[in-house]
């Protein structure tokens, strides 16, 4: 047996007497003679792969490569989400949680048969490039995306802003694989966006949690609310093709909307489970709002989402969410790689989880796109009676019953994407109704 061989066989036992010492001090996991016999079997078996193929394998192999690839398989092996992060892997996580890095755009999880598309991050190369959530990735340039894992697939797309990358796509609903080339380019994600939807009413996106998104967002309320006229009579929230982001920042995000009462709560086999509740405050005093959901909101969308809903303090249109309600921890090794494992699934307030079945919108709204004959999309215009040639002016004198709202008018890049959303359509329809509904009372 090699110095190296027998090296690696001492840290293993050590490692399993460490945590059999501290099993034992867990008296409602008790492990049997057996059960440790067992483990001590499994480390030999494990060591006894690793010292063959170092001898056996066509091409040297270093110890750091071989354990590299067994924490990978490993970790991969539980669920999608879960994954090994090397040095290189781990450092990029942590700058993506501040909102700029290279890339493509695009976050994913691992599928049969490919690498899929949770959803492409707005204004980015691949959002540009017409890539939709739920697209599975067959291969990235001239390789198989199934024999990948997560972070091999994530170093692939990943280079030097202003080279290209191939995906080969497949996407429901189409005859064929889809070719699509992508520069890369460095990702600014400006994690909140707001306009003037209509007169009176605010429209606000987060495109992506993450550290300053709930800050950001009460500003941007803010602006708006000094844009109407000091009033704001409804609001949307657009989630969609939000893959989420940082817990923390949904939590206060669904704060800044709630007087009281719970927003999420996680559930975890060992650690301590936790809740979050709402603070006394809403940012929006109590007007209408709708959220915009569809299949590429998922994660921290998802609990701003189910939050919102069971609370009955907004109204969700749009489609079923991705339905991602687990949640997972980063743990950092000490030569700066990390694991990134599930360690806890997040039930909403009513105690539901959409692990695997995602949020249902209370009203349901597919995105319609209009095509002309030679299949290009085109805007849809409004006719009317005024339009009509020889049509009758109105001679009343009597002033049309209007909604008072005040402040700035639609931007002319708010009037021109409500031409074609027609889900952002039927939410400013739905604030308007619920407005005249209060004015009434």
């Amino acid at each position: 047996m090699s110095t190296t061989t027998r090296r690696i066989l001492l840290s293993l036992s050590a490692l399993a007497l460490i945590l059999a010492t501290i099993v034992i001090l867990r008296p409602d996991q008790a492990v049997t003679k057996a059960d440790a016999a067992t483990d001590y079997q499994q480390l030999q078996k494990f060591s006894r792969v690793m010292q063959i193929v170092k001898q056996a394998y066509v091409k040297e192999t270093t110890d750091e490569q071989l354990i590299d690839g067994a924490l990978s398989g490993m970790l991969a092996g539980l669920d999608p989400h879960s994954t090994y992060l090397d040095k290189e892997m781990f450092k990029q996580m942590t700058v993506d949680t501040t909102g700029e890095f290279g890339g493509l755009g695009i976050e994913i999880s691992k599928a049969e048969g490919g690498i899929r598309i949770v959803s492409p991050i707005e204004d980015t190369p691949a959002d540009r490039a017409g890539i939709k959530a739920g697209d599975l990735i067959l291969k990235i340039n001239d390789k198989l995306a199934r024999d990948m894992s997560l972070p091999e697939a994530v170093k692939m797309m990943r280079g030097k802003p202003g080279t290209s990358i191939v995906l080969t796509i497949f996407r429901k609903g189409a005859d064929a694989p889809l070719k699509v080339k992508i520069v890369r380019a460095v990702i600014k994600v400006k994690s909140v966006k707001g306009d003037v939807l209509a007169q009176g009413y605010a429209y606000l996106r987060i495109t992506q949690f993450q550290e300053r998104t709930a800050s950001l967002l009460k500003a941007q309320i803010d602006d708006l609310r000094k844009r109407a006229g000091g009033k704001l009579l409804g609001a949307v929230l657009d989630l969609r093709n939000n893959p989420g982001g940082l817990l923390n920042q949904a939590v206060k995000v669904s704060d800044l909307f709630l007087e009281k009462g719970n927003i999420v709560s996680t559930k975890s086999r060992a650690g301590k489970n936790l809740s979050f509740d709402a603070q006394p405050g809403d940012a929006l005093n109590g007007v209408p709002l709708v959220v915009l959901i569809n299949n590429g909101s998922a994660s921290a969308s998802e609990i701003v989402s189910g939050a919102l809903q069971d609370h009955h303090r907004a109204v969700l249109v749009g489609t079923k969410s991705f339905g991602k309600g687990s949640v997972q921890s980063v743990i950092p090794l000490n030569d700066g790689t990390a694991i990134k494992v599930t360690t806890a699934l997040y039930y909403t307030p009513s105690g539901r989880s959409i692990q695997a079945t995602g949020i249902e919108p209370d009203i349901e709204a597919p995105l319609i796109i209009h095509k002309d004959g030679d299949g290009k999309e085109v805007k849809m215009t409004s006719v009317s009676e005024r339009d009509l040639k020889g049509h009758f002016d109105n001679a009343s004198k009597v002033a049309p019953n209007k909604a008072s709202a005040g402040g700035e008018k639609a931007s002319a890049e708010m009037e021109k994407r409500l031409k074609v959303d027609t889900q952002l359509q039927r939410a400013l329809d739905l604030l308007k109704g619920l407005h005249a509904i209060a004015q009434q009372g």
